[in-house]
């Protein structure tokens, strides 16, 4: 399965925040929207960041409640992975695992497209597997 028909299942709509905005408001806005990380965007749209609650959780446990105060660009993620809708699912899990990461921006052109979280990946691969199941049991079924 591609990131094209993830997306086409789950959506193309990011949460974005820019680097300017004060930690507060992100949490505010990670609350908001229900989700663990949200895009730091330029004013142009393009990429600059990452940030989720973990990084919020540690840099206050470094910084103190005055973080909170502080802007996104003080604690997000800088060199952000990516993927394109034409990469698989499992090359997305691999990539997930291997830089312990849970959230993934879709990248076209240069420009966000999308946004593929662990949750998404275990929920399609989930899928996957009812859908063997059941051709499995409906193959033994036949014989």
């Amino acid at each position: 399965m591609r990131i094209s028909d993830l997306l086409r299942n789950k959506g193309a709509a990011v949460a974005t925040v820019s680097p300017e905005t004060n930690v507060t408001e992100l949490l505010e806005r990670l609350a908001e929207h229900n989700v663990g990380a949200l895009v730091v965007v330029d004013p142009e749209g393009g990429i600059v960041g990452i940030v989720s609650e973990r990084d919020v959780v540690r840099r206050l446990n470094e910084r103190g409640p005055q973080l909170l105060d502080g802007s996104v660009s003080a604690i997000m993620t800088k060199m952000v992975a990516s993927c394109t809708p034409e990469d698989s699912v499992d090359q997305l899990s691999v990539l997930m695992t291997e830089r312990r990461i849970r959230h993934v921006p879709v990248v076209v052109d240069g420009r966000l497209a999308g946004i593929v979280s662990i949750g998404d990946v275990v929920k399609t691969r989930m899928e996957q597997l009812e859908q063997s199941q059941e051709q499995l049991e409906a193959y033994i079924s036949q014989g």
